[in-house]
């Protein structure tokens, strides 16, 4: 097994099944000690989970003004140094000069403050003398220069925040304002949040008080800040310097409104113009674990008024608020239904100068996501999951109805997005002038590139099929990392499953694969959480089918009834019915791959999961009768009981959709008795491997420490593996190396090459 130098063989050691005492030598217990040394198979042609944990990972793109240089934030961890490095590319759009990389030693969040400088927010100071600071670095780009892209002088102080957590920065270049996100105690004085703090920490006990949800969210637990958006005057002198103001304005102030929203908002949560931001808050009226609904607001930004709502107020979340250019209208994404947050996402624009509100995606079966209008305000771009891939979509914008509608009568060009992108994952689509869109994409063999389409000005949306647009890839982050590795793109597979229904998996086959060696492969099945979610030509830094395929295992991953971009209605089928129509697609898409593959072996069948395939792993643990004939499992952070996830998660409103109601309710408690693991203990004998980390509040560890207890005290071999710093998601590099040492080692105990 290679390992670079300096690499703790202890982070490789087989975890024990009990605490150790801290003399203990070897963390083997008896139940392994059998078990022979494993490694990863690691040769210069295979992608091991070494690879994986020290591959670059580059964010989405962020073009300039003038559309001729982007900019890509990029982190690459070193298991020798123990590090993430952290670096930024410049990278020319419309020249073959190569893209600039520049090193940022302490981190920090880079955006653009003009076409050729960038701001780079950085920590400074130690303990309460943190602050951010901001960095003005100039860029020199000539093409007709021996150094085309350079970075000619150091970079400039800018000014300082008051805090080390100012980040989410938009700036208003027309305005002058920088927007940014960053928290703040009960008075929104940012000028006052670390005074603050200090009287929080000094208050003499530890306890965290709660009168309402949410206590804990995600892996944090609530304590007295909230998010809020502030602006700052930013502009740039003649002489070309650049100044960031001392006056911190509270946009949201007093008004209970909080953005970005979280666990997981950011800068897409809202977007600024010359004169106003819009963005999204969770409806503040409303018990927040148990409501989804959010509202549009749009607020002078230099706060000189209160914010106004642009939503009706029956909706239930919104995402993704964008101004057009001109700032006379806006856009974002809207679900229906309070609670339910896997709800088809609409598109809903806001003529700002009429006061009109219309749907314009009210027919089309698909979920949009990120917005962006054209340069013009003509168009809007967009993206969406369809049939297991992210695609950039774009529509024309329609004349604003004569009054607010959610379904206005628009000719057919405006009903039918047309998709310029059909393979990989997108992110990050942005109009540029000329008839372009800079996007980022991901896919089953690489992490995110940046391409640029073009040509878009000579689309006749009425006559879609005529149009072909030029695609031009402008990075290769990971081409020479990835160089003679065996990465397979992954075979679509269709079959008929629950209720007559198309449904579509991938499959991945190993390297060295041949056609006609019978009863060759082990195979593995992949099941994926959300359950709204789906596996998609992705790629991921977590569950990478990739890494399942080049260890030797044929890899299928099904997308079954509840998986998303394959229309609503199939990801509507599973609320109140977890253990039943996506376990039907499981096994008619197991039975249609064993049947049409005969190199598989059957008696060296393996399956993982986390979180609702963590369910899936438990539910199947109680079913026999499915006749999957898996000889090892795997459940990360999966329900064991979903009787006690209804009162113990942190978002409540997800479990009293999924499940129809409160979870004492009389027909939840009977749909919670015909589909809780739990119940079906008694039928577990598959060894089976739990991971769980102690940060999830979304589902709590003692889920994880519950089933591998029923293991236990069942007598079926078993392990837990627990994370103590890690959340629904295994981040830390390490921890995540250590999460592949762990699965794989427990496939090959019991379907290696010598069992």
């Amino acid at each position: 097994m290679r390992f670079p130098a300096g690499f703790p063989i202890t982070l490789l050691g087989l975890a024990a099944q009990a605490p150790l005492s801290p003399t203990t030598p070897d963390p083997v217990q008896s139940v392994m000690a059998t078990q022979r040394d494993f490694k990863f198979k690691d040769d210069s042609s295979i992608f091991s989970p070494l690879d994986l944990v020290e591959l670059s990972r580059p964010g989405a793109g962020q073009p300039n003004d003038a559309g001729d240089l982007a900019l890509v934030s990029v982190s690459k961890y070193s298991l020798k140094d123990k590090k993430d490095y952290k670096s930024i590319f410049i990278v020319p759009i419309e020249s073959a000069v190569q893209p600039l990389e520049v090193p940022l030693a302490s981190g920090g969040e880079a955006f653009w403050l003009d076409n050729r400088t960038v701001g780079h927010a950085v920590d400074e100071g130690e303990g309460k003398d943190k602050v951010k600071a901001l960095y003005a670095r100039s860029f020199q780009f000539e093409t007709d220069s021996a150094i085309a892209l350079s970075v000619p002088d150091t970079p400039k102080l800018v000014g300082k925040f008051p805090t080390s957590t100012a980040g989410n920065f938009r700036l208003s270049a027309e305005a002058g304002v920088l927007v940014f996100a960053d928290y703040v105690h009960a008075d929104g004085d940012l000028t006052k949040a670390k005074e603050n703090d200090e009287a929080w920490e000094n208050r003499g006990d530890s306890a965290f008080v709660y009168d309402e949800t949410f206590e804990r969210h995600w892996d944090t637990w609530v304590g007295p800040k909230r998010s809020s958006l502030f602006s700052v005057p930013l502009a740039r002198s003649t002489d070309g310097t650049w100044t960031l103001g001392s006056k911190f304005t509270n946009l949201l102030k007093d008004t209970g409104l909080k953005c970005p929203v979280e666990p997981f908002g950011g800068t897409d949560d809202f977007d600024v113009s010359s004169t106003h931001v819009v963005f999204t808050a969770k409806d503040p009226k409303l018990p927040a674990a148990m409501h989804t609904k959010q509202d549009i607001y749009v607020v002078d930004v230099h706060g000189q008024s209160k914010p106004r709502e642009l939503t009706s107020g029956k909706q239930g979340a919104t995402h993704s608020p964008v101004f057009s250019k001109q700032g006379d209208k806006a856009a974002w994404t809207e679900l229906d239904k309070d609670g339910a947050e896997a709800d088809r996402a609409k598109i809903v624009i806001y003529d700002l100068k009429k006061d009109v509100r219309y749907t314009l995606t009210q027919h089309w079966d698909r979920s949009a996501d990120s917005l962006a209008f054209s340069q013009d305000g003509e168009l809007l771009y967009f993206t969406a999951g369809d049939i297991a891939r992210i695609k950039v979509f774009v529509l024309p914008v329609p004349p604003t109805p004569a009054e607010s509608t959610t379904d206005p009568d628009l000719p057919s060009e405006y009903r039918t997005p047309v998709a310029l992108t059909s393979s990989g994952a997108v992110s990050g689509a942005q109009p540029l002038s000329g008839g372009r869109v800079l996007f980022t994409r991901s896919s089953l063999t690489s992490p995110n590139d940046l391409f640029v389409l073009r040509g878009l000005q000579h689309l006749d949306v009425r006559a879609p099929a005529a149009f072909s647009p030029e695609v031009q890839q402008l990075t290769r982050f990971s081409a020479d990392a990835l160089e003679g590795k065996s990465l397979a793109s992954g075979e679509d597979f269709w079959f008929e499953g629950a209720e007559g229904k198309k449904v579509h998996g991938w499959l991945l086959k190993p390297p060295g694969f041949k056609e006609g060696e019978k009863k060759k492969w082990p195979v593995v099945l992949l099941i994926h959480g959300g359950p709204q979610g789906a596996w998609e030509d992705q790629w991921s830094t977590r569950w990478n089918p990739n890494i399942f395929a080049n260890q030797g295992y044929f890899t299928i991953a099904i997308n079954p009834t509840g998986s998303t971009s394959f229309g609503q209605e199939l990801t509507d089928a599973i609320t109140k019915d977890w253990g039943g129509k996506p376990f039907v697609d499981l096994r008619k898409g197991w039975d249609y791959i064993l049947e049409n593959y005969p190199e598989i072996d059957p008696e060296r069948a393996v399956a993982a999961g986390a979180s609702y395939g963590g369910y899936a792993i438990n539910w199947i643990q109680g079913h026999p009768e499915f006749g999957f004939g898996f000889k090892a499992l795997v459940c990360h952070d999966g329900v064991f009981s979903a009787a006690y996830n209804g009162y113990s998660t942190d978002e409540l409103f997800f479990f009293n959709h999924e499940w129809g109601g409160l979870p004492w309710e009389p027909e939840v408690k009977a749909t919670i008795a015909k589909f809780d693991p739990m119940n079906y203990v008694a039928n577990w004998s598959t060894p089976q491997l739990v991971i769980h980390g102690s940060k999830d509040y979304r589902l709590p560890e003692t889920d994880g420490i519950g089933a591998f207890h029923a293991l236990q005290e069942r007598n079926v071999p078993s392990r837990l593996v627990i994370f103590p710093d890690e959340n629904h998601w295994v981040l830390n590099h390490r921890n995540s190396l250590k999460w592949n040492y762990e699965v794989f080692r427990w496939f090959d105990k019991f379907v290696g090459s010598d069992n």
